[in-house]
């Protein structure tokens, strides 16, 4: 059960790894071509061998510094890409209920969550839907409410309403919630 959990939680590397070793098979292929054309004796396709490796040992030399710039950038920014998909944890927008000992378990996305939280925020703050917003993530739940003019909002009400849903929830890991009451108010609302 916890694999499944787990599979279902974050998301997979298996398109990135996928991307990664077409491109390492793809220049493997490409220096495989040109040392076989190279040993046949045949002109080659884009540059000999052994004219790369001189290329590249002289780097710097003859190649205008914003080109040489420009490229170290994409390939710095490659191999971020690639290092961050590796080392990042890659958790999707998820929550697990807790099953409290059963065998069975449930994963429900976020914005499931914050459709259930924005409505009791919404009742215990008496405003309309569009005033409420939620935002939940792995770790926090923001409750975003804008009053109507004229009419407090009890911070502390629509607080420990949200925090009760989400007790009954049962959800794993249990997000903090933080409540924002906006200064300006929705008129006629």
């Amino acid at each position: 059960m916890r694999k499944i959990l787990y599979r279902e939680t974050h998301s997979s590397r298996a398109a990135v790894a996928t991307v990664a070793a077409v491109l390492v098979m793809a220049a493997a292929a490409y220096g495989l071509l040109e040392s076989g054309v190279h040993a046949i004796g045949q002109p080659a396709w884009l540059i000999e061998p052994q004219l790369a490796a001189e290329r590249i040992v002289a780097l710097p030399a003859g190649i205008p510094p914003l080109l040489l710039g420009a490229s170290g950038a994409v390939v710095a920014m490659a191999g971020l890409f690639f290092l961050l998909n590796a080392v990042l944890p890659g958790r999707r927008a998820r929550h697990v209920l807790d099953g409290m000992g059963t065998s069975a378990a449930v994963v429900v996305d976020d914005e499931v969550i914050a459709s259930a939280l924005a409505r009791s925020a919404r009742l215990a703050a008496n405003v309309t839907p569009e005033q409420v917003m939620v935002v939940v993530s792995q770790r926090q739940v923001m409750v975003n409410v804008r009053p109507t003019s004229g009419v407090p909002v009890a911070e502390a009400a629509v607080l420990a309403a949200v925090q009760e849903e989400l007790r009954e929830m049962s959800l794993f890991p249990l997000p903090e919630v933080r409540v924002n009451i906006a200064a300006a108010g929705v008129i006629g609302a």
